[in-house]
């Protein structure tokens, strides 16, 4: 999973601010020169206040409509079936809860990925959650290793874990306060802003799994390779339902652009939970995901009654 740092909940208006520092002569009047500069830094906090305040405006509106629409992926249910479907992806099983304790170095360069939505020591999301944990625990059997997780952090590195690290994840994967971390930092990273962004671009149960489990994956980032930089990709070449387009189409332009960024990144990447997962399930019309549900991931087929 790719680094979880930069969270993007909306478009900010971006303001460029122009800055031009004057060297008064002898004769220039100190006063005159500290009221000007008084007036401009006060035009400045006027407007980035005035930037804040917009935002804050446009946050408030999207939320409003957001809560006016169905719950979609959000309803409990739907929700069970979205972590079903990324855990065959994750953990080869659809039994998500088993995976709390997982961890192993799969050789992709994100160092050790672990619980249960592949966070990674390598992508800062697996150091964000150990430090939230200690927060609230801060006695807990992962604390120590708060060092050695900075450090590595950005690498594939063990320096600093080995060899406790792993059974110490395995152990604290027993505490039921721990596997409540893990369900709260996967919905305030992951779950909960993908569902949000797909609501706001018109999409369907279905197109807000499919942006959940690009996040999951590509990382909550805003270059080429993050989910945020698909996601402008894929409306440069095609309109979202929000913006009067075709949810099938959209859809079908989001899946193909994720898959040539899959396919970049590792050459030879086995594709599965976009080809005989998302797309089929989009070639079926099946966009409110109703069930029963019949897919296959790595050459297994799994399914949901």
């Amino acid at each position: 999973m790719k680094r979880a740092g930069v969270l993007l909940l909306g478009a900010l208006p971006v303001i460029a601010a122009g800055v031009y520092f004057a060297v008064p002569d002898d004769s220039a009047d100190p006063a005159d020169t500290a009221a000007a500069s008084a007036s401009s830094s006060a035009t400045a906090r006027s407007t980035r206040d005035d930037a804040k305040d917009r935002a804050e405006q446009e946050r408030e509106a999207d939320d409003a409509l957001v809560a006016d629409l169905p719950p979609g992926l959000a309803a409990p249910a739907k929700k069970e079936l979205a972590q079903q479907l990324v855990s065959s992806a994750e953990n080869s099983t659809t039994k998500w809860r088993t995976a709390y304790g997982s961890i192993q170095d799969v050789g992709d360069g994100d160092g050790y990925t672990a619980g249960i939505i592949g966070f990674c020591t390598g992508t800062h999301d697996l150091l964000m959650l150990v430090e939230r944990y200690t927060e609230d625990h801060p006695d807990n059997g992962l604390a120590k290793y708060l060092p050695a997780l900075r450090e590595v952090d950005g690498s594939d590195s063990h320096e600093g874990l080995d060899p406790g690290f792993t059974a110490a994840w395995q152990a604290e994967a027993e505490v039921p306060a721990f596997r409540a971390a893990q369900e709260e930092e996967r919905d305030r990273v992951y779950f909960e802003p993908a569902v949000r962004l797909a609501k706001l671009d018109g999409l369907g149960t279905l197109g807000q799994f499919v942006y959940y489990d690009a996040m999951v994956f590509h990382g909550p980032d805003t270059d080429a390779e993050g989910f945020y930089g698909l996601r402008e990709r894929a409306m440069a070449e095609a309109r979202t339902p929000g913006q009067g387009g075709s949810e099938k189409a959209y859809l079908a332009t989001f899946l193909d652009v994720r898959k040539q960024a899959m396919e970049a990144k590792r050459p030879g990447i086995d594709t599965s939970r976009v080809d005989t997962a998302q797309r089929r399930f989009l070639t079926a019309g099946n966009l409110k995901l109703a069930t029963p549900l019949v897919w296959e991931m790595y050459g297994d087929t799994y399914r949901v009654p």
